[in-house]
């Protein structure tokens, strides 16, 4: 005699005693839970939950009910998105750990030839630029890669050297090593003169950002501090000076990011001199290029600190474009060189594919045979092979 499920009456206590299929999984499936439950859905056999006027009546997991392929296509798909996701959760994780612990502190010094001084010039003259140091009081490695750069004839710092008020001492003290034979200049970013503080990264991508209240930085005491070493302090200043030769007429900026620069002081005076110009952000490179300086020298972008490949920089916090956010760029006669820096906020301290670094500019006459002619391209003057790769 065929065994027949009846049905459970309402609070009548009777319930069907032949055995039920277990159309959910346990909870050990992991991963695979949602797709296994699908597909026992999907073939599972008609239950008889109630006879009516002896007519079956099919419950709502009745194979027919929706059809098993497309089941099985859900439950691949879903295996494919959480697949994705994990993937999408390690790679970030990845990146995240190579940019703060590997390539933040993966130092490189870059050397550039460039044959931009007067025809008549006898001999040459090396720059050293460094820039965005973001000096923290336990920076030992950043001091130590200071200490092993090479020797010129000029060192310009283009701001942004403290990363925290309690490091003046320490700046002042891993700045000395890196002093110009012939004159030393630096230059105040907003971050020597305000405390930093943590910052989205999408508010780079604003426009307009609110300055909300600042904390006094420590430029107060560095700039004296870096002027008894010998250090000149260009605020909206100009120098002269002759080096092995070469007569430079030097003007340096205060930092243009907080619109504490005066253009003023810019004004040539001494065209048939070499024109160096020294500000801490890019942004008045064009005025500068218009006013006839041969050679302009910034940092404050980072490079973009974060670029991607084929894309590269993100943002600049800056008015230049991004594709001019690092290393040489012509504007027209003027050379523009935006160094990378050395270091980061120490509330961001990430880099990827965007290296810090310190340059060498080796600067000679026009024409010089051995630094490849006058018309070279600006990044086709960088000699990659004398990069040279530090770690700390």
């Amino acid at each position: 005699m065929p065994q027949l499920d009846f049905p459970v009456l309402h609070r009548g206590g009777q319930q069907s005693k032949s055995a039920e299929l277990d159309l959910l999984p346990g909870l050990e499936g992991g991963p695979h839970l949602g797709r296994e439950a699908l597909l026992r859905v999907a073939v599972a056999p008609g239950r008889v939950i109630g006879w009516n006027a002896g007519l079956r009546v099919l419950g709502h997991y009745n194979r027919d009910s929706m059809p098993s392929g497309f089941l099985t296509m859900v439950a691949n798909l879903s295996d494919f998105l959480l697949w994705s996701v994990l993937f999408v959760l390690v790679a970030g994780g990845a990146c995240i750990a190579y940019g703060v612990f590997v390539e933040a502190r993966w130092y490189r010094v870059a050397i550039y030839r460039l044959p931009i001084l007067p025809a008549d010039t006898l001999s040459r003259l090396t720059l050293l630029h460094v820039s965005d140091l973001h000096f923290v009081a336990s920076d030992r490695g950043k001091a130590r890669l200071l200490a092993s750069l090479p020797a010129a004839d000029v060192t310009v710092v283009t701001g942004d050297m403290l990363g925290e008020p309690e490091a003046v001492e320490a700046v002042a003290s891993a700045l000395r090593p890196v002093r110009g034979a012939v004159a030393s200049y630096f230059v105040l970013g907003s971050n020597d003169y305000f405390a930093p503080r943590p910052l989205s990264y999408l508010a780079y991508f604003r426009k307009r950002r609110r300055r909300g209240r600042v904390t006094p930085g420590g430029a107060r005491e560095l700039a004296p501090m870096l002027e008894a070493d010998g250090w000149i302090h260009l605020r909206n200043r100009r120098e002269s000076v002759s080096a092995n030769g070469v007569r430079l007429e030097v003007v340096g900026l205060d930092d243009p990011h907080i619109e504490r620069h005066d253009l003023r002081v810019a004004v040539r005076k001494d065209p048939s001199a070499f024109g160096l110009a020294v500000a801490h952000s890019p942004d008045p490179a064009p005025e500068l290029a218009a006013l006839g300086y041969e050679l302009i020298v910034c940092g404050h972008t980072h490079g973009g600190q974060v670029r991607m490949p084929l894309v590269g920089a993100l943002v600049t916090n800056s008015t230049i474009p991004t594709r001019l956010c690092m290393g040489l760029s012509r504007f027209g006669r003027t050379l523009l060189h935006v160094s990378p820096g050395l270091g980061t906020s120490k509330f961001a301290p990430f880099r990827f594919l965007c290296r810090p670094e310190a340059t060498l500019l080796e600067l000679a006459p026009s024409g010089d045979p051995l630094s490849g002619g006058e018309d070279q391209a600006p990044g086709a003057a960088a000699d990659e092979s004398t990069r040279s790769n530090t770690a700390s």
